[in-house]
């Protein structure tokens, strides 16, 4: 991952150039919806020609079209802020209450999530709680139970506040039923997505084509002190992170956050304390409502620096004491044969301080070796092996711990994982009973065959989102 930021400013270049590509000639027959104020915005439909100012709704959000263009489908207003701005965040409905406050997760069975939240102000009718744009309760009071669930599935829940005026702003919060077997949870395959760089895609697009379920969303670092950010820079809500999780959830996809990574100003060593650290992660969890937190613990500043190793996962056992629902996972370097002193280090201490970390994961490539799938298989087992000796588990309790997170195509040291390859990695992990598989990263899964290692593509020959549609079948 260590090149995902060399091409910042080159592709942000060409997003500029991309953007004014999108406006296209009206369809014949089409008709040129002209600007209208946000109270009579009309619902967002495809293969319409809006102009520059026309306001439409989209999932109870209004937006302004800054460029015109004729809508297809895939151009849906919070995947492309290229053609649509959100006129004032995510407002609901003029007159309608506002939005409720804190959904929380307050208990779960084998089939069932109970939800709690916050009273909206203003006239309220009552709540309708939606798991992407499906109404799965509407009660009056600020409690909801769903119920006829898998065992041991995860949904995203969105809770509207409604009267005669309409419908309020939504929140949101994930929960996950019980009854997971091995010890651990499983998690659906989500690879990693980042809207830093790389011609990032419209996630939507990609889980139509693709059944994929859910994405890891990179990166969270500090943008100055213990205060996070998306890339350090991006605001948590608001911005091209926030529309293109909006996105994932309003088709019924999951999403997990990842924080820190290879390099980057990171939270870790700018939180002072446990406490501080806790209380950032806490600012993302509310703000974007994951199913699944992501540490991705890397470098001399953080993995190896075991006073901030400590002081991540002392925080960690602060946030999963505060969001019992939320899994919490931390992903490492390693070695061709297992995780290295300082991975063995992080697992022993995760053990000796008590913290409940639902899954491990290594990140098995950079090795320069030749078999990335026997290297990927070694460096797993060593991994099984360093829990069983940290916590006593059997080997089926410590796969189920345990998780893949993979480089498509050509890595960082031109190691070749094919789509082939992947799918080999992928059917091992399914039958060791792992719980999470990854890989780096949606914005490379395209063909560029002798395209080198770059943000946008993946060096090799192959279809469009392959790896990923691979990875949903985890």
């Amino acid at each position: 991952m260590r090149f995902r930021r060399m091409f910042l400013a080159l592709l942000a270049a060409i997003a500029m150039i991309g953007a004014g590509a999108a406006t296209s000639v009206p369809a014949a027959g089409a008709t040129a919806v002209p600007s209208t104020s946000a109270a009579f915005a009309a619902q967002w439909q495809p293969n319409v020609s809006y102009a520059v100012g026309a306001r439409v709704t989209y999932n109870g959000v209004d937006y302004e079209c800054i460029q015109a263009h004729t809508s297809q489908v895939g151009w849906e207003p919070p995947i492309v802020p290229a053609l649509w701005k959100p006129v004032s965040g995510d407002p609901g409905t003029p007159g309608a209450p506002s939005t409720p406050g804190s959904p929380r997760v307050t208990s779960t069975t084998n089939s069932s999530i109970a939800l709690s939240w916050t009273a909206s102000t203003g006239t309220v009718t009552g709540y309708r709680v939606y798991e992407g744009s499906t109404v799965r309760a509407t009660v009056t009071g600020t409690s909801a139970t769903i119920g006829s669930l898998g065992t041991c599935t995860t949904h995203t829940y969105t809770v509207r506040a409604y009267n005669s005026a309409g419908e309020s702003a939504g929140a949101s919060v994930t929960g996950t039923t019980g009854g997971c077997t091995g010890g651990g949870t499983k998690m659906p395959g989500a690879p990693y997505l980042y809207m830093g760089w790389g011609n990032p895609p419209a996630p939507a697009s990609v889980m139509s084509a693709t059944g994929v379920k859910s994405f890891t969303m990179a990166f969270i670092l500090s943008s100055g002190g213990c205060t996070p950010a998306w890339d350090g820079q991006r605001p948590l809500t608001g911005g091209a992170d926030a529309q293109a999780i909006s996105a994932v959830k309003s088709a019924g996809g999951s999403v997990q956050v990842s924080f820190g990574g290879w390099q980057g100003n990171k939270l870790g060593p700018n939180c002072s304390t446990p406490q501080a650290f806790a209380g950032a992660v806490q600012q993302v969890i509310n703000a974007v409502g994951p199913a699944v937190v992501d540490f991705d613990i890397e470098n001399t500043d953080e993995f190896e620096n075991y006073t901030v190793q400590d002081r991540i996962l002392n925080g960690l056992k602060i946030v999963k004491q505060n969001n019992p629902s939320v899994k919490v996972v931390v992903t490492f370097g390693t070695t061709k044969t297992g995780p290295n002193a300082h991975g063995v280090r992080l697992i022993n201490q995760s053990k000796a301080l008590g913290v409940p970390i639902d899954n491990y994961t290594i990140m098995p490539f950079d090795f320069g070796g030749t078999n990335i799938y026997q290297d990927t298989v070694n460096a797993s087992e060593g991994l099984k092996n360093a829990l069983k000796n940290a916590f006593g588990w059997s080997d089926a309790q410590a796969y189920a711990h345990m998780g893949i997170s993979g480089m498509n195509g050509l890595s960082d040291q031109q190691e070749l994982t094919s789509p082939a390859t992947w799918t080999q990695i992928r059917d091992w992990a399914k039958g060791k009973g792992l719980t999470r598989l990854a890989y780096w990263a949606v914005n490379r899964d395209r063909p560029c065959p002798g395209g080198g290692v770059v943000s946008n593509c993946s060096g090799i020959s192959q279809a469009d989102w392959e790896f990923t549609r691979i990875t949903a079948g985890f």
